[in-house]
């Protein structure tokens, strides 16, 4: 069990809510197939394929939402209501309007809907009660969203907040190029993207390239700013930092997963061992990120930037 990506919220510290608790909230709304005519469900599965909803390791919680699709292309629907307008205009001499088009629509999407194939996904959030940690393994706020809107319309109380620092991630990455190196136990790798603010078009990618060279800073120089640093914690945990400071392209370390010994241990020992050791880095991971970037901003002043940057 291993994360690719990480979206963050913060949660009270501690979350007053227990593991069984949470579980039954989320028994409300388990997963259900697709009917005939939905084109989509979502629901609570099992993270582990068994009756609990709720996987707890080490007080470490890893919930799991079941996502089912009907594929049935606009463009297919269109294609077969079109057939059967150039039957009907052959019967009565003129062809269909708008009116009957939209009709005539709505009825082939009725009967396809029920044959069209479903293609089912699975979204994985992490929860940390005692630090008050959320973090949605999606690749962008957009895509987390999708889980926290049925988690809001599951529990009874979800008190949810954005993470906002007193640094934006792009000043702190500015500082940490033009510097040569990054604050704490964080190391600068050789992915970077810089984007102009006068021209949002403007963009120069580094990849695998040492971004300690003077043509960074001529960059950053002219107005580029930072909108994606590749970063590795304490030589464990790896990962690229964008301007919202979403966390992409994560990657636990060798010196890590050495610590795996998947001989004569079962797959169920084995993945609860994986989901020990990433949430255990994790843990270290954010609050050191958010340390570097001046810490975390008091209620008030969070209240009153609502409308900046999200974490």
């Amino acid at each position: 069990m291993w994360f690719k990506n990480l979206q963050i919220y913060r949660l009270p510290a501690p979350w007053n809510i227990t593991a069984d608790t949470l579980d039954e909230q989320l028994a409300r709304r388990r997963f259900a197939p697709c009917g005939s005519q939905d084109p989509e469900s979502r629901g609570w599965v099992s993270p582990t394929g068994d009756d609990r909803l709720v996987h707890a390791v080490g007080g470490q919680w890893l919930i799991s939402l079941g996502v089912e699709q009907r594929l049935l292309p606009p463009s297919v629907v269109r294609q077969v209501a079109d057939e059967r307008a150039e039957e009907i205009a052959a019967q009565q001499g003129y062809k269909p309007g708008r009116k009957q088009m939209k009709e005539l629509r709505e009825q082939v999407q009725q009967e396809l809907m029920p044959r069209a194939f479903t293609r089912r996904r699975k979204m994985y959030a992490w929860i940390d009660p005692e630090g008050g940690w959320l973090g949605i393994d999606a690749p962008s706020q957009t895509r987390a969203e999708d889980l926290l809107e049925v988690l809001r319309q599951t529990l009874d109380s979800l008190p949810l907040a954005l993470v906002r620092t007193e640094r934006s991630p792009v000043a702190a990455m500015a500082d940490w190029l033009a510097g040569g190196e990054a604050a704490g136990n964080f190391t600068i790798d050789q992915d970077c993207e810089l984007r102009s603010v006068a021209d949002e078009k403007a963009a120069v990618r580094y990849v695998r390239h040492a971004l300690d060279g003077e043509d960074v800073r001529a960059h950053l120089a002219a107005g580029k700013l930072p909108t994606r640093l590749a970063l590795t914690f304490d030589d464990r945990v790896s990962f690229v930092l964008t301007e919202k400071t979403e966390i992409k392209r994560l990657d636990f370390l060798d010196v890590v997963k050495e610590q795996l010994d998947d001989k004569d241990t079962d797959a169920q020992v084995l993945f609860d061992a994986g989901f020990a050791l990433m949430t255990g880095e994790l843990r270290q991971l954010l609050p050191a990120l958010v340390e570097v970037l001046g810490g975390e901003l008091k209620a008030a002043e969070a209240s009153a930037s609502a409308g900046d940057r999200p974490f």
